[in-house]
């Protein structure tokens, strides 16, 4: 029913107050709709990667792993409450072992150094750990995406080169 259609931005139970779907829900769903694969991309976490794993492997279903990040646009250790936004959303999926890697690097820095009302990165840690990765704007609260509500082209597309070129 849906082999060519693979959906790479799903939030589960472990995307708090965002997220409600129980990832063995979501892997039998896609499995019944005979989806080749799926990806698990939960706000600034990766708790439920093995469990998703796991669930993917034992239904046929190639997992993809990955997380959507908050972007912390000042850096990380920036923490000062001001008048600019404190992070935007940017999607990161593993396309292989080292990509795996690169994301548990990432969201336990976000954690330990770099959280400031959620767990952040910024530019130059995904710089440093973006081998392996895959990134996307992700959605409307990316920092492409906004700059592009506010009809800030030029920057938009200053951010969207930068992010091609990491």
């Amino acid at each position: 029913m849906c082999r060519d259609f693979v959906h790479l931005h799903n939030h589960t139970q472990y995307s708090l107050l965002d997220g409600a779907t129980r990832v063995k829900d979501m892997v039998a769903r896609a499995k019944e709709l005979g989806m080749p694969a799926i990806a698990i991309s939960d706000h600034g976490t990766m708790l439920g990667v093995m469990e998703f794993y796991y669930a993917c492997r034992g239904n046929g279903i190639k997992p993809i792993l990955g997380v959507e990040t908050y972007m912390a646009p000042n850096g990380i250790r920036n923490k000062a409450k001001g008048e600019e936004k404190d992070s935007f959303h940017l999607l990161l999926l593993a396309k292989n072992l080292t990509g795996y890697r690169n994301l548990c690097r990432l969201t336990s820095i976000a954690a330990l150094e770099g959280f400031y009302r959620r767990p952040r990165i910024d530019h130059d840690l995904l710089r440093a750990h973006s081998e392996g990765l895959i990134g996307t704007s992700a959605c409307l609260g990316s920092e492409i995406c906004q700059e592009l509500v506010y009809g800030r082209y030029d920057r938009a597309q200053y951010l969207a080169g930068m992010y091609d070129e990491i």
